[in-house]
């Protein structure tokens, strides 16, 4: 499963002109809706595709393809066509170009990486500090509980921030 971030209002336009399964079925063959702002669909190469924005406004893909017969010219038509209406799909579903989407994905992990380091660098420092107070060590164990929620559930933000926080509550 793909994640990609949405610029904003793009959700809000995009459930405006029928849903994620309307705009899907603009650039996809076989293509049905599953629930609200959600689908399932296929096109060619593309042998299953099932997408769904989420409550934060993320469009969350999975997508499954086969390659295509190389040595066949007209195969080779239709899956830079199935590639072609993938990256225009996105496009549309995102407000990101492919540069942006790229860059957007980068700075998630880079969320996510930072977070973990401050949890990380929280654990030895805990380990390490001497004079420590009970009261600053239980508010950082709190923080650290907080920041692996937040990774498991997907909020590299939410975590960023906290990691944040924590290194301000160790290092003042």
């Amino acid at each position: 499963m793909e994640r990609f971030d949405v610029k904003r209002g793009v959700v809000k336009q995009v459930s405006a002109e029928g849903g994620l399964a309307a705009l899907a079925s603009r650039h996809f063959e076989n293509v049905e809706s599953s629930g609200d702002n959600s689908f399932a669909g296929s096109h060619n190469i593309l042998v299953e595709i099932d997408g769904h924005y989420d409550d934060k406004g993320a469009l969350f893909i999975n997508v499954r393809n086969v390659p295509p017969n190389f040595d066949d010219p007209e195969a080779m038509k239709t899956a830079m066509d199935s590639r072609r209406r993938w990256i225009v799909f996105l496009d549309d579903a995102t407000g990101y170009n492919s540069k942006q989407r790229s860059d957007k994905a980068k700075e998630w992990g880079k969320k996510a990486s930072k977070a973990k380091s401050a949890v990380s660098a929280a654990h030895h420092f805990i380990k390490m500090a001497s004079d420590l107070s009970a009261d600053i060590e239980a508010q950082a164990q709190a923080m650290i509980t907080e920041i692996e929620e937040a990774l498991e559930a997907n909020d590299n933000t939410r975590a960023f921030g906290r990691g944040e926080k924590l290194n301000k509550l160790l290092n003042p």
